[in-house]
């Protein structure tokens, strides 16, 4: 029998509830990362794949760097951790912001830049259905973010109102909107289907 994937949370502010629920749905087991240790000790790696969720991307990027998470993070996704960010998640991922809040910094682990709260304030919250390349999928923005400018090999998986909101390199996604909010498991299901390709592929190279 196949152990179930252990999914890492990061659980310092937003929706970690609700993404969660939806995995543990899905059949991960759930680790909440609030310190570089639940993240990675002496033996390595203590996830399988991680999820960035929403939030406030200012407040959760201080609390990464004042944790300590910055580079632990940095290093694990950099390597190939199969990563899900979304809302002040894909802030936390890109390379350049826009508009940073004084003093706000991110992971800069995807060549894209991001601009903060592109699409309204909280009253112009609304549920839309995307087209993806993975299916079709019922998402919720909330002072969503978008992506103004992507770089080589960063492939464009979502579109809103004409603005780029998902974007895709290897075994990263990260997209403006929240799947979480209206239970949409699709790119919970991707982020699981890369965590099995990446154990297939260990395995193989294992064999050799």
């Amino acid at each position: 029998m196949v152990a179930a994937p252990t999914i890492g949370v990061l659980a310092l502010q937003g929706g970690v509830r609700e993404h969660t629920r939806l995995l543990t749905e899905l059949g991960a087991r759930i680790t909440l990362l609030r310190r570089p240790a639940d993240l990675v000790g002496a033996d390595g790696l203590r996830v399988d794949g991680l999820v960035l969720p929403g939030g406030e991307s200012s407040t959760i990027d201080r609390l990464v760097r004042w944790l300590d998470m910055d580079e632990p993070l940095r290093a694990a996704i950099a390597g190939g951790l199969p990563t899900l960010g979304t809302c002040a998640g894909l802030v936390l991922l890109a390379q350049r912001i826009v508009d940073p809040a004084p003093g706000q910094q991110s992971l800069a682990i995807l060549d894209i830049t991001v601009q903060r709260n592109a699409f309204g304030s909280q009253v112009d919250s609304a549920e839309v259905e995307l087209g993806t390349p993975y299916g079709a999928a019922k998402v919720a923005f909330i002072r969503a973010p978008r992506v103004t400018e992507t770089g080589p090999g960063v492939e464009i998986i979502a579109r809103h109102a004409g603005s780029v909101v998902g974007v895709r390199r290897g075994a990263i996604t990260g997209v403006a909107f929240h799947p979480e909010l209206t239970a949409e498991p699709l790119l919970h299901r991707l982020l699981l289907s890369d965590i099995g390709t990446e154990s297939r592929l260990n395995q193989a190279l294992a064999g050799h």
